[in-house]
């Protein structure tokens, strides 16, 4: 399953990853625009929160070999 995904990964180009990219953001915007209470949320809760989702995928990538 994961072989075949990976070959339809590699077709991807660099302007198709950045398409994604922003995908997610303008999604990120409906969701606050649904959910306006999420601007209420602390900066440091944000931080935190970013960090933790970001720990695992940057272990995995500059660390774990």
């Amino acid at each position: 399953m994961f072989e075949g995904l990976n070959k339809r990964l590699k077709k991807l180009t660099w302007v198709d990853m950045t398409m994604v990219k922003w995908s997610a953001f303008f999604a990120a915007i409906i969701i606050v625009k649904i959910f306006p209470q999420l601007l209420q949320l602390n900066y440091l809760t944000l931080v935190i929160l970013m960090l933790a989702c970001s720990i695992r995928p940057l272990y995995r990538f500059w660390i774990k070999k």
